[in-house]
């Protein structure tokens, strides 16, 4: 029951039955209530045709606005339900450039579903790359949703076995597979994953689904154990095997990650994309990795910092940093500090460049105050206002229309909304050369 395109499912794992759906690849459903299930089936096998493939040639690029007239021009040759899969299809492919890239997503097939909780290229290829560098060979990858990380596996000449329950999303990732060139390395299989059997596989990699209903716009999971399979089901698997990473949200409590795991927060351009439990590595290490690069701190277990008075510059932390609770250990190399001992802004008298945090040159500190902040951005000239906040009630697009009402100025700037010591306040500078 448990399967990454469509959401959550019981909070208990249910008991394997080996002699249940074993090594099946492709399934005709009959019954009367998968109906729909094979009209989707039906309508996406219809895109890998002949006249599917040269439809979604023609259909490429196509603009929103612009989608009826090609639907009513193409209905006259071809049928409605293929042009109307190929459109989505195009759709589809143009969310998923921003994951992806545009020659990858060009070429691939996509669920609404699977676009939503893919994993980013770039991450998924780090992940990757991480398993070949400790000499593995082949990886069962469960809940393998549309096979992007499948996929990124089997170019790092991984072997694969990619399991998911859910037929159309099956069918995409094989389809994917073929469309990539890495189909000699992928076997997709459609299955119940708590009914694999992943003993002759080097590694184990589980990547369970966080949305209620599956779809774009569900709600996320937050208790790990409401994951579609269960995190408690997940570690299990993974302490069978030689080697294991899990993928689960960033924002997991700390206090929920297995002490037989080491715990990666990840990050690409800024943003931070999930984490990752890993065994078979080093217990109990916490890292923040930034993409692309890699750059990769890891945690020493320092104490916390000192809180101190802002310096000249103030650091903010890359967000995989903040997840993974080591602020102190760029603190640390910063020689710095706190502004607040329950704020994430690392303050230093002094200019060193780091990978895990951007630096802002402080030129003046205020207590929150609107009126003072006008005047002071009205004095300097400022047009164009960054505010960011962090320990603040106040949001920045209220403020920044009532400071800056009318921007003409020629000037920058940036405000941080925080506190220092406690007390509300507010920090302008601008990011530091």
């Amino acid at each position: 029951m448990y399967y990454k395109s469509h959401g959550a499912g019981s909070s208990q794992a249910t008991a394997p039955n080996p002699g249940r759906h074993r090594g099946r690849r492709h399934t005709i459903h009959r019954l009367a209530h998968n109906e729909p299930v094979n009209d989707h089936l039906h309508a996406f096998a219809s895109l890998l045709t002949p006249e599917g493939r040269a439809l979604l040639d023609e259909v490429r690029g196509t603009e929103p606005a612009d989608e009826l007239a090609v639907a009513t021009r193409l209905r006259r040759e071809h049928p409605a339900e293929l042009v109307s899969a190929a459109l989505g299809q195009a759709r589809l492919r143009q969310r998923a450039a921003a994951k992806f890239g545009a020659e990858d997503a060009g070429r691939m097939f996509f669920t609404p579903n699977g676009v939503e909780q893919s994993t980013r290229a770039s991450v998924a290829a780090h992940r990757a790359g991480r398993l070949r560098e400790a000499g593995v060979t082949s990886v069962a990858d469960l809940c393998c949703g549309i096979g992007g990380d499948a996929i990124a596996l089997a170019r790092a000449g991984i072997r694969v076995l990619a399991v998911d329950r859910d037929p159309l999303t099956a069918a995409a990732a094989r389809a994917n597979a073929e469309a990539l060139g890495v189909a000699d390395l992928i076997e997709v299989r459609e299955a119940d994953v708590t009914e694999v059997d992943t003993g002759s596989y080097d590694a184990v990699f589980v990547d369970p689904a966080r949305r209620a209903g599956g779809g774009r716009g569900s709600g996320r999971i937050f208790d790990p154990e409401a994951y579609s399979p269960p995190l408690s089901w997940a570690v299990g698997a993974a302490l069978r095997a030689p080697r294991a990473a899990l993928k689960i949200a960033p924002g997991i409590p700390h206090e929920l990650v297995p002490p037989q795991a080491e715990a990666e927060w990840i990050s690409d351009g800024g943003d931070v994309k999930e984490a990752v439990l890993w065994f078979g590595t080093e217990p109990g290490l916490v890292r923040a990795t930034l993409l692309p690069g890699p750059r990769t701190l890891r945690g020493r277990g320092l104490p916390d910092p000192p809180v101190r008075t802002p310096g000249q510059y103030l650091y903010e932390p890359d967000g995989a940093v903040i997840r993974a609770h080591l602020v102190a250990e760029v603190a640390q190399e910063l020689d710095g500090g706190l502004i607040d001992a329950t704020i994430a802004y690392v303050t230093a008298d002094g200019l060193r460049p780091t990978p895990y945090a951007t630096a802002y040159e402080i030129t003046d500190r205020l207590p929150f105050n609107v009126k003072k902040l006008r005047a002071l951005l009205r004095e300097r000239e400022v047009g164009t206002l960054t505010v960011k906040k962090r320990g603040s009630a106040v949001e920045p697009e209220e403020l920044r229309r009532k400071v800056l009402p009318k921007p003409h100025g020629r000037n920058a700037a940036t405000v941080f909304l925080t506190r220092v010591a406690g007390a509300p306040a507010m920090l302008i500078g601008h990011p530091a050369a």
